[in-house]
């Protein structure tokens, strides 16, 4: 039911129908997903060339198995933002670009994650070495409350219903009610239509 009532409200809003909108958030996503790639790979491949340095054996038992719980993520992280793209061409021209977003979404949520628990053990690991355990338990510690306080605090923060624009007049109710003397509802209705296609 709040899935027909959320296309209904963005059909009347937004002029749209499903799948143009399906199409219009699966762009959003790639564009989203540009964020993330950036950061990544380019993680995953400096891990990966930390193994061979000289340093790399200087390391106690829990600083290796820190890193191995980084690269770890920074893998999964990976495979997870990067999981969008390889569904699609897999269902490419198979009429499934709505079940193509919601899985998409499901990919990139576990994937900021898993991004998350890497740049997490990734400071604990660098801050273990430089400084001792106790500093990097802190300086981890701090960047996981960062972290859910801006990925996920706020952001729910935001779904919240007293946050959300259904609180916002109506444009087109009140360009009908408001209208001028000569003026019918449905030309309001008209130029209120008009005026969302436009924003």
């Amino acid at each position: 039911m709040a899935v027909h009532r959320d296309e209904a409200w963005n059909t009347r809003h937004r002029s749209e129908g499903p799948l143009n909108r399906a199409d219009r958030n699966f762009a959003e996503l790639l564009q989203e997903l540009r964020v993330v790639f950036t950061g990544v790979p380019i993680l995953f491949g400096f891990l990966l060339t930390l193994s061979f340095s000289e340093r790399f054996r200087t390391l106690d038992d829990f600083q290796q198995s820190l890193f191995v719980a980084t690269l770890g993520c920074a893998a999964l992280s990976a495979t997870l933002v990067i999981a969008p793209v390889a569904a699609h061409r897999v269902a490419f021209q198979r009429n499934r670009k709505r079940e193509l977003v919601r899985l998409g979404h499901r990919m990139v949520i576990a994937g900021l994650a898993a991004f998350a628990l890497t740049l997490c053990c990734g400071v604990m690991l660098v801050l273990d070495i430089a400084l001792g355990r106790i500093p990097a338990m802190i300086g981890a510690g701090v960047l996981v409350l960062v972290t859910v306080v801006l990925w996920v605090g706020i952001p729910m923060r935001l779904r919240h219903p007293s946050q959300a624009d259904a609180r916002l007049p109506d444009p087109v109710r009140n360009l009908s009610d408001a209208r001028p003397r000569g003026l019918s509802r449905r030309s309001g209705r008209e130029v209120a239509g008009r005026l969302g296609a436009e924003t």
